[in-house]
């Protein structure tokens, strides 16, 4: 009995201890109590205001978590110093002009500290260093640019709603032209107006293209004052005729102008002088009157005997010089 009962003892004891083993295991699996057997560096960060960031908040890197937040204190300058652990077979990833932010786990997850940035000319991290903190964009700012967005959202609708009232109440030009007929009619005039402007338009423009074509051919009296320099010369120098002719006849019209404008010249004499013009008329009756006896003299005189064999001789020559012709 004795003997059964201590295999019984030991059987008992080695089922505990197996048991105690796979919890010890489930608790460190569950726990993540494992990583706390990894070799961690520290590393620090000092922000402005951490978000409700807490003791063992992860780490991460480039979508990876690479550790926990180890502490969170205030300094005597009012900042914030988190001090990071960081598992060390990470460390060569990270560089020493790599920057830190607070971000979140999803929307409205936990807050974390995301590690990233760096160029690859710079060294790695060393245990103890300082990042940089750098722009951090936290739920507060999106739901700030939310409210603004959603502020600029109803200053836009509320303009809407005006100008859709004022178009319902025939206000503006717009409602008035979407419910005047009378202005609609009119804008439909001015268009009307405006076609028939276009087609005459047009064929003003289809007869300057004829006669641009009629210049360009050949033998055509345009095609010859455009081309041709004689002609064109011809022109011209009759252009210049006609001006001097036009001034010659401006400079006789002046000098007519200033004698008769004289009392003393001639013609002014006989537009003033009453009694000279009357003479000048008496002297004109009295050469028609002479002219007039000098012709009934001459043909006394073609009658006489003396002088009639001379005036037939010479209207002989006379015919026979128009029947030579």
């Amino acid at each position: 009995m004795s003997e059964s009962s201590s295999k019984h003892s030991i059987y008992v004891g080695l089922f505990i201890f197996i048991g105690m083993i796979f919890l010890l295991g489930g608790i460190l699996m569950v726990g993540n109590l494992h990583e706390t057997f990894k070799k961690k560096m520290e590393l620090v960060s000092v922000f402005d205001e951490v978000n409700g960031l807490q003791t063992g908040a992860n780490v991460w890197f480039s979508g990876v978590k690479i550790g926990k937040v180890r502490s969170i204190e205030l300094n005597k300058n009012r900042k914030v110093l988190v001090t990071l652990a960081i598992e060390t077979k990470a460390q060569q990833f990270i560089l020493r002009n790599a920057k830190t932010k607070i971000g979140t786990d999803g929307l409205i997850g936990n807050k974390v500290v995301v590690i990233y940035g760096g160029t690859e000319n710079s060294d790695p991290v060393r245990d103890g260093d300082t990042l940089r903190v750098g722009s951090t964009y936290s739920t507060e700012n999106l739901m700030n640019t939310l409210q603004k967005n959603n502020d600029n959202l109803l200053a836009i609708t509320t303009d809407f709603k005006t100008i859709s009232h004022k178009l319902t109440m025939n206000e503006g030009t717009v409602g008035k032209l979407l419910n005047d007929n009378g202005l609609y009619d009119n804008i439909n005039a001015v268009a009307l107006s405006l076609n028939e402007a276009s087609k005459k338009a047009d064929k003003l423009i289809g007869s300057l293209n004829d006669y641009s074509a009629k210049l360009n051919k050949k033998g055509s009296l345009a095609n010859d004052l455009v081309t041709d320099t004689i002609v064109f010369n011809s022109i011209k120098k009759s252009v210049s005729e006609l001006q001097k002719m036009t001034t010659t006849a401006n400079a006789i019209m002046d000098n007519l102008k200033k004698a008769s404008s004289n009392p003393n010249s001639t013609i002014g004499v006989l537009l003033h002088d009453e009694e000279s013009g009357a003479n000048l008329k008496n002297t004109i009756k009295n050469l028609e009157s002479s002219s007039e006896k000098l012709d009934e003299d001459l043909k006394a005189a073609q009658s006489s005997f003396l002088l009639r064999g001379y005036f037939k001789k010479k209207e002989k020559e006379a015919t026979k010089a128009n029947s030579e012709k």
